[in-house]
């Protein structure tokens, strides 16, 4: 899943997409680099981002999520705003992936009636708050609990089990420690059934535990951080993973599935 991000303020390449036309190309050119989706988002949700607009929000993406589905794309929307989500749906979207887990009943009723698949992720707290001193007894088997009863909350809506992802929600609400056990220990997600996505790419965790002697790596010296966590997700099962560096993402894991896959 390619990650296209139409905004000024992400912590990566915040500004690189905020004009639909740059947008549009760089969406493209993921497709052709391997990517199976192009995951649009409107709102920056790195720690201490501000909330953006309804229509605003909805003005940065709609005209992108069309264009790419004309060009028969697979292209998923990167919302929590039930609003956002109806519109990308009504422009060709055909996934909402939902950084709040689908709190919102909105959501999931707007989810349910387009039958379209859906990504939820965990995040303790929100954007503008969630890395203040986070906080779990067990991280993995709290994580677990909540995407799946977030999961089953979906299906007796009406989502169909198989549209559903669950995403651990490497980074949102979590510190250094956490990040790494929930990679370590993937195989309890994958276990429950679900497909698992995982969004890892360009991290803040990879930078501290890369760190140089200046301090923590900036995002853009995070790939081979990035790729290593690739591989051992797609080992442990994960059935999607997240890539700013789609390319490099494409090559590393056909790489390591040729090795897995050998006879």
């Amino acid at each position: 899943m390619g990650v296209l991000n139409v905004t000024p303020d992400s912590f990566s390449d915040g500004g690189l997409h905020y004009e639909a036309a740059a947008a549009i190309e760089a969406g493209l050119r993921m497709a052709a680099e391997g990517a199976d989706w192009i995951d649009v988002g409107g709102e920056s949700t790195r720690p201490g981002a501000e909330v953006v607009p309804i229509e605003e929000e909805i003005r940065r993406v709609a005209s992108v999520i069309e264009a790419l589905s004309l060009k028969e794309r697979n292209v998923s929307v990167d919302t929590r705003k039930p609003q956002v989500a109806e519109a990308a749906l009504g422009v060709g979207a055909k996934m909402v992936n939902d950084i709040s887990g689908l709190r919102d009943p909105d959501m999931l009723s707007i989810c349910a009636r387009a039958g379209c698949q859906v990504a939820i992720m965990h995040m303790q707290g929100e954007p503008e708050t969630m890395q203040l001193n986070p906080h779990y007894e067990d991280v993995v088997a709290e994580v677990r609990d909540y995407l799946v009863a977030q999961a089953r909350r979906a299906e007796a809506a009406g989502v169909a089990r198989d549209n559903i992802w669950i995403d651990p929600g490497i980074g949102f609400g979590k510190n250094v420690g956490h990040n790494l056990l929930l990679l370590r220990h993937l195989n309890v997600l994958v276990e429950t059934g679900y497909r698992v996505l995982v969004g890892a790419s360009r991290k803040s965790f990879i930078g501290r535990v890369l760190s140089a002697s200046s301090g923590p790596l900036p995002a853009s010296e995070r790939t081979e951080g990035t790729l290593a966590v690739h591989v051992l997700a797609q080992q442990a099962g994960a059935a999607m993973l997240r890539a700013h560096d789609v390319l490099a993402a494409r090559r590393a894991i056909d790489m390591a599935a040729a090795v897995l896959e050998a006879e």
